[in-house]
């Protein structure tokens, strides 16, 4: 079986600034994997990168057969509404629409119109039903997060990437919205890549990658 994800020689400059190089990695189809490494060693411009919403400076990104290089940023806006979902660690929900509309944005971006029934059926599996009406100023920070989490999976994608979803939470709600992460992830079939600096967000993966600027730093496959 073909990976997921696949990235080779990856590095990340800024001018004379190296952020990251010679990252390599690959992810099966349906796997967890966490990134974590020191503050600033680049973990969100790697998903940034990984996701196509930056460039990169040397190296390689293939998502099954697709190889990201080859696509200017029209190609990749495509491929990404069809393909990926994305939970940012500060939710970027858009205030102005209600919990239900934030959720059908991806479904709505790809022309299936707004699908009431599966958005109603995500925010279920999420624990938000009832609040399909709410705007986002009336949620508190895990509710957010659990929208950003129904909005990243209710098109069904191949690959989801998580980026310190939980830093904004107390450890309570952090852990419910790691279970449900997790859960949801594997319900779908999913690839999970998640950036994070918690051991606990780390110890549920399959394998743990550790990101230095000078490449991947070895690997703990996790046993259950």
């Amino acid at each position: 079986m073909s990976a997921a994800l696949r990235v080779a020689g990856l590095a990340k400059r800024y001018g004379q600034s190296t952020v990251f190089e010679n990252v390599g990695f690959e992810v099966a189809p349906g796997e967890f994997v966490a990134i974590v490494g020191d503050s600033g060693v680049g973990k969100s411009t790697l998903l940034n990168c990984l996701a196509g919403l930056d460039t990169w400076s040397a190296g390689s990104i293939h998502h099954g057969g697709t190889d990201l290089s080859t696509q200017d940023a029209t190609e990749r806006a495509l491929w990404r509404r069809a393909h990926l979902g994305f939970v940012f660690q500060a939710f970027h929900v858009l205030p102005h629409l209600d919990v239900a509309q934030n959720v059908a944005l991806p479904l709505m971006l790809l022309g299936g119109g707004p699908q009431p029934e599966r958005v109603q059926a995500m925010l279920q599996a999420v624990g938000l039903a009832g609040l399909g009406t709410r705007l986002p100023q009336q949620l508190s920070g895990g509710q957010l997060q659990r929208v950003a989490l129904a909005r990243a999976l209710v098109h069904r994608p191949a690959l989801l990437l998580a980026d310190e979803p939980t830093g904004n939470l107390d450890p309570g709600t952090a852990a419910r919205v790691l279970e449900l992460l997790v859960e949801q992830t594997r319900a779908h079939g999913a690839s999970l890549v998640l950036a994070t600096h918690s051991q606990a967000a780390a110890a549920r993966a399959d394998r743990v990658l550790h990101l230095t600027a000078g490449g991947m730093l070895g690997e703990d496959r996790l046993t259950r």
